[in-house]
Parts: C-alpha cells; structure tokens; sequence
C-alpha cells in the first residue's frame, strides 16, 4: 500500500503547483526552510515509519528518544504531507511575519518537542485511567499536532474573526475544538490525542506560562532576548514582514527621539513644555519629507493642535529677531 501511494505523488505534485501560486519570494525564510525539510524527509527518510513514529511504548519504555525529533518530521504518504504542509503554508507565513523568523523558528522547535512530551503523557494518562496498554502502544507520525498549536495561536492573535470549517462559520475562539472534532469523526486514521495534544501546547502559550518560560530559556541563551512584537523586516522579495528589534536600514537624525515622554521630564515650564513637543512634532515632519524616512510611530498633531503650533510659532517669530527668523523648528 505504501508503495502504491508513492506511485502517483500528486500530493507533491499539487503542493508545488500551491507553493508557485503563492510565490517563493512571498514565504518568509523559516517557513520555506522547514517546508522543504518535511518534503526532503518524506523523499529521503531519516529512518522507516515504523522507527520514526513516537508511542510510550517506544519513547518512555524503550527509551528511544529520538522519535520526539523525527515524528513531527516525517508523513504516512504524500496525501498526508500535502494537507498539513499546505495548512502550515498559511499558517507559517502569517505568524513568521507577526512573531519575526528568530522566534518563529524557536517556537516551532519548542512546540515540535512539547506536543510529541504531551502525546506521551495523555496516552499514558488514558493507559492508566482505562487499564487499557493499546493506548501505550499507539504510534503517531506527522505535524498535525504541531499545526494544531499553531492554530490556537493564530486563533488568539484574531479573537473576534471568524473560520470556515467545511463550509461552516465557525468562530475562531472554538475553531480549534470543531476542527478537532471534525477530522476525528472524517477521517478514522487520525491520531485524535496527537491533535489534542497540540491544541494543549497552545493554549499552554497562550494562556498558560509557556511564553514567559520560553523567553526565559532565551534569555539564557543570549543577552539580545528574543521579542515577540512585531517590527518590520525585509528580505529578498521586499515584503514586510515582523522581527523582534530594528530594521538597520531605518536611519533617525541625530536630534530624533522615539520617546516622546522626554521633552517633559526635564523640570521645564508649561509653555516650555509646550514648544519642545510641538517643535519635535515639526522637526519629524520636516525629516520625513526632506530624507525620506519611515513616519514617527507615536507623537501626531490634530487639527486643532495643529493651529495652535501655528499660534505657538508666530508668536515666537515675533520675540525673536530678524535674523532669527530662518531658523526652523
């Protein structure tokens, strides 16, 4: 049977014609990079299903580890990697421009151990409850469960939105759990404890202290902490994506500020305080139209403040002297 799916390979042939659709150019680096690593070791396996899937009665009682690496890595057929690398395709993309490839790529390496560590404890935990050892031996393969967490994320950053599951609008807040539901009762052959497992491993970020353990464990590994906020990036096809910290094309003169509370912390009067917002307020419009730089991110006047700088400023056209009156503010 194994070799009969392998004959055909339109689920290769139908994930490649997805993957020019949307355009090399236009997927973010990591998504791309473990894209193709799932289709390399569904062509070049690193070890047999039978060796790669992961069950307590492998991993915990035959101490084999490894298959906590290679199970997320590796699909039954090319049906199989079809559907979860075009779900990972949209998903990938729009969290990698969110989060940033640093992060993203950590996240994915966390969950991908995570989901595969939770598989085992509730297979165990249903082994203990039912007495039933089938349940320790059950081995699952692929990155359902991965996508699943992923899901949850996505779903968390979108709260008010709205997934169609098999036609059906379905808000994004219970997706997830219909979904899981859904491809349980569709499709037999699923693992649904490998899906629940996922779906764990998200709300664990999302609502749990994975997040801040993670940021932990990178703040161990390097002084530059991993930031999850999204600022611009750029790579080779110009798309703007996220990155945690500054694109170092961004330039700022040297008089610029991006903390806009400081002009008001200097013990200055009220009229003063007055003027050097407004006159950084002037000096950032004057920048951006002169070099082309990127528009401030925080301070912006009104209509109304608007007239009162032009008050504030011919006011003070009229203290000063003539020869004062080039100078710009």
């Amino acid at each position: 049977m194994r070799g009969r799916q392998r004959g055909s390979q339109l689920g290769l042939l139908l994930l490649a014609s997805q993957l020019f659709q949307v355009g090399l150019d236009n997927i973010p680096p990591v998504t791309l990079a473990v894209l193709g690593l799932n289709v390399y070791l569904y062509l070049f396996p690193a070890a047999p299903l039978m060796q790669a899937c992961v069950s307590v009665q492998n991993a915990y009682w035959h101490k084999d580890w490894r298959r906590l690496l290679l199970s997320p890595l590796h699909h039954v057929d090319d049906w199989h990697l079809y559907f979860n690398m075009a779900s990972f395709l949209w998903k990938g993309t729009k969290l990698e421009q969110r989060m940033g490839g640093a992060w993203f790529l950590y996240l994915l390496s966390f969950f991908s151990l995570l989901t595969g560590l939770v598989y085992l404890l509730l297979e165990a935990g249903l082994t203990s409850l039912t007495q039933d050892q089938s349940y320790s031996m059950e081995c699952a393969v692929g990155f359902s469960g991965v996508l699943f967490a992923l899901k949850v994320l996505s779903n968390h950053y979108h709260p008010g939105g709205v997934t169609y599951v098999m036609g059906f609008p379905v808000s994004n807040r219970f997706a997830s759990w219909v979904e899981l539901v859904l491809i349980h009762l569709t499709a037999p052959g699923t693992s649904l404890i490998g899906h629940l497992a996922g779906i764990v491993v998200g709300l664990l970020y999302t609502a749990g202290p994975l997040k801040t353990i993670m940021e932990t464990c990178a703040g161990f590994v390097t002084s530059n902490r991993f930031n999850s906020r999204a600022t611009t990036y750029y790579h080779s096809s110009g798309h703007s994506g996220t990155r945690g910290g500054y694109s170092a094309d961004q330039r700022y003169p040297t008089d610029y500020t991006t903390d806009y509370r400081a002009p008001y912390t200097a013990g200055l009067s009220e009229e003063e305080q007055l003027d050097a917002a407004i006159r950084n307020s002037m000096n950032d419009r004057g920048h951006t139209s002169q070099r082309g730089a990127a528009p401030p991110y925080g301070f912006q006047l009104s209509e109304e403040e608007d007239a009162a700088a032009e008050e504030v400023r011919r006011r003070r056209l009229l203290r000063f002297d003539q020869p004062q009156m080039g100078r710009r503010f």
